[in-house]
């Protein structure tokens, strides 16, 4: 399923020829298209490294207040579609003072927005694994004289440098790949270039082109993110995993309190603010309340089904990753990246050739629509699988089979259990990221068929934010929950316990010789 896209990108090129291929890629419109969509990742990444390790390490390592609820509210932005935030921020840019003439768009205007609604990618896995890892290394390091901000930088983030990795590659693969902010904000980029070479020019060959060479840029940030978690430490503890000790900020605390403060601010409040604004101006929303149910139950149908068929397909991928590491596993892993990164317009035209080609039963039907959610977002479940499986001790499979127990009865009474957690976690984020999906869902949903993000769309197509608000508040409601069940799943709510040492006071003098924390060293002898 994720090869498809790409082999009817082949099929489609090879059609044309290379040359042609070559000639309409090598002109200064694609040069900036790429420049564009290349900085816009860079910058966003980076800004998404920066908050989710942040605020990942405030809530499950240091002392910051009220880490528990905060925890949880970080990770709500992924409910809010990147549309949804855009039309807006788009809506109150009158009220906001750094906007000049009301006009909240192009490149800083989309850095932004997708910041906000993306860092959770990175944010999740970070905290995930700070939740997972052994605080014995830090203790250690502690014990033998290093401060509190050394232990952070050399021995705790190391650990965690594949989580980083990992949610920064989502981050990107998902600005590459993101339309609506970037549409409704006015920024040229790949997947908006696409879309307007399909929709109004019906270019498709130029709308192949660009999709082909996204594909090549995708491989190259692939690579680029392996050589990166490969560089990463990884230290494993032969025992359970004990709760972190929290370090105490001192001064710093209630800044690093106001600082994530601000995020949730602008990421959670600005959209409520301008939701309940347009709710309560809007004088014909009567009618939009009346067609929301249908709205709401095609969402859901769609994203239950696709969210099904996504674990499905993940499971033995997952478990083939984590359980036969090698150059075959990653190979197929990496595979299932690259239609992740398409922008869903591609991945519907792809099913659409296959359904009136191969699968024409399935043509304009939920079941090829859910088939495109499985193709989009298949890494999303692979990762939650992997995660899982790599977590199961094998020593279990290996006992039950040594007690003579058949490798197929082994998968379905000890592999299969243990990563019902990763299961359950990956099916959640794949159903709450299918129910904001888009193009794709525009392109394959069948006659007379809309969901909330259809009917969201053609209400801020043409202005309507009275109208649109009522589909807004009902989806970012609806993802809210599969959002609270990722956050449960992955055990990032923090439970740091014991006492709280003060930044700084562990600090090694230059020539003193310092004797170890009593403390620290009663907790590592054992």
């Amino acid at each position: 399923m994720a090869l498809v896209p790409l082999v009817y990108l082949l099929l489609r090129t090879a059609q044309e020829g290379l040359p042609a291929w070559w000639e309409l890629v090598t002109t200064e419109r694609v040069a900036r298209l790429t420049a564009t969509s290349l900085l816009l990742a860079a910058v966003v990444t980076s800004a998404c490294v920066v908050i989710g390790v942040g605020a990942a390490w405030l809530v499950t390592r240091s002392d910051v207040p009220g880490r528990a609820p905060l925890a949880v509210l970080l990770a709500l932005p992924l409910a809010v579609p990147s549309y949804v935030a855009a039309f807006t921020w788009v809506s109150v840019s009158d009220l906001l003072p750094f906007v000049q003439a009301g006009r909240f768009e192009g490149f800083v205007a989309a850095a932004v927005v997708l910041t906000l609604y993306t860092y959770p990618y990175v944010y999740l896995p970070v905290a995930a694994a700070l939740a997972r890892v052994d605080p014995s290394q830090e203790e250690v390091a502690r014990s033998l004289g290093r401060g509190p901000w050394d232990t952070v930088l050399s021995v705790t983030l190391p650990q965690v440098r594949p989580a980083i990795a990992g949610g920064g590659l989502l981050a990107a693969l998902y600005v590459l790949s993101d339309f609506g902010a970037v549409s409704i904000l006015r920024l040229d980029t790949f997947t908006r270039a696409i879309f307007t070479a399909l929709s109004t020019g019906f270019n498709r060959s130029m709308a192949v082109s660009l999709a082909v060479l996204l594909v090549l840029l995708t491989v190259v940030i692939l690579y680029g993110e392996g050589i990166s978690r490969r560089a990463g430490a990884r230290y494993a503890s032969p025992s359970g995993v004990r709760p972190a000790r929290a370090l105490g900020l001192g001064a710093w605390r209630w800044p690093g309190f106001a600082g994530i403060v601000a995020v949730l601010v602008a990421a959670l409040g600005v959209p409520a603010a301008s939701l309940a604004r347009w709710i309560g101006a809007g004088t014909s929303t009567d009618q939009v309340w009346d067609r929301l149910g249908d709205a709401a139950w095609g969402s859901l149908t769609a994203s239950l089904l696709g969210a099904g068929l996504t674990m499905l397909l993940a499971l033995p991928l997952g478990v083939l990753a984590a359980r036969h590491p090698g150059r075959l596993s990653a190979l197929l892993e990496r595979t299932a990246y690259l239609a992740h990164a398409l922008p869903g317009v591609v991945v519907g035209l792809s099913l659409v050739s296959l359904g009136v080609t191969l699968l024409l039963p399935l043509y304009q039907t939920t079941a090829l629509l859910a088939l495109a959610y499985a193709t989009l977002f298949l890494p999303l479940g692979v990762a939650a699988v992997a995660g899982a499986a790599a977590q199961a001790p094998p020593s279990l499979e290996e006992a039950a089979q040594s007690l003579g127990t058949t490798p197929a009865a082994v998968f379905r009474r000890v592999t299969l259990p243990l990563t019902l957690p990763g299961l359950g976690a990956g099916a959640a984020l794949v159903f709450l990221t299918a129910m904001k999906e888009l193009p794709a869902t525009l392109l394959l949903r069948p006659t007379g068929m809309d969901t909330l993000a259809t009917r969201l769309w053609g209400a801020t197509g043409v202005g309507r934010y009275a109208e649109a608000a009522p589909y807004a508040l009902v989806l970012v409601a609806l993802a809210a929950i599969p959002t609270w069940v990722v956050v449960r799943r992955t055990g990032i709510v923090p439970a740091v316990t014991g006492p709280v040492p003060r930044a700084g006071a562990a600090r090694r003098r230059p020539g003193v010789r310092r004797a170890p924390d009593p403390d620290l060293v009663r907790d590592v002898a054992p």
